[in-house]
């Protein structure tokens, strides 16, 4: 499991890239908007991706030069607390929507059925929360949105609702398409999962 001691703010995959947003004051405190400057690093972990891809994230640190807190700065790749990527999480979530049970979902992606019964046990508890702030986020992006009907369950309706808002953020930015995963973790500052995390969009910038 993941875990970090300060407040995260998700950011872009490429290391290089977020030293170049803090060295050039190209980062603000979500909470301040003060300049965010570098501040070590965190922890390390391994990250398990797709195909049994492994790597080692030693997510930046920085602080506010106007409140002084201190951020991880986590990669839209990651979730918060979880040391499986968000893609790999995001795949037992799409299969759960289709009706695969966590023993199936889990023997697919190769990982322990306990992982995968934990990850689906928290999407489901906030699946209600998690629909209507995507929903949200797709009329947010579209003026003309295709709402998506009912899908069946609280899971499959909630992960449709993300695929609806991931599809308005490729269209209203121009690009040929945007995992789901990555907005997910980006709007949620990587708490998708996140224990005692309130449901609401905590970032809107555009890190992936």
């Amino acid at each position: 499991m993941w875990c970090t001691e300060a407040p995260v703010l998700t950011v872009g995959k490429d290391a290089g890239e977020v030293e170049r947003w803090l060295a050039g004051g190209g980062l603000a405190c979500p909470a301040c908007r003060g300049r965010l400057c570098p501040w070590g690093y965190g922890r390390g972990r391994v990250v398990r991706g797709d195909g049994g891809a492994r790597w080692r994230l030693r997510p930046r640190r920085a602080r506010c030069a106007g409140c002084g807190v201190t951020h991880v700065l986590l990669p839209v790749s990651v979730l918060e607390r979880r040391a499986d990527a968000a893609a790999v999480i995001g795949a037992a979530l799409m299969r759960a929507a289709a009706g695969w049970g966590h023993r199936r979902v889990a023997e697919r992606l190769g990982r322990s059925a306990s992982t995968v019964r934990g990850w689906l046990r928290r999407f489901r508890a906030r699946a209600g929360p998690l629909r209507e702030v995507f929903t949200a986020l797709l009329c947010t992006l579209d003026a003309e949105p295709l709402l998506p009907g009912p899908a069946g369950s609280s899971v499959a309706d909630a992960v449709a609702a993300i695929v609806a808002a991931a599809g308005a953020v490729a269209r209203r930015w121009a690009v040929l398409a945007v995992s789901p995963w990555l907005v997910a973790a980006a709007v949620t500052s990587g708490r998708l999962l996140a224990p005692g995390f309130t449901v609401e969009l905590t970032n809107t910038s555009r890190p992936w």
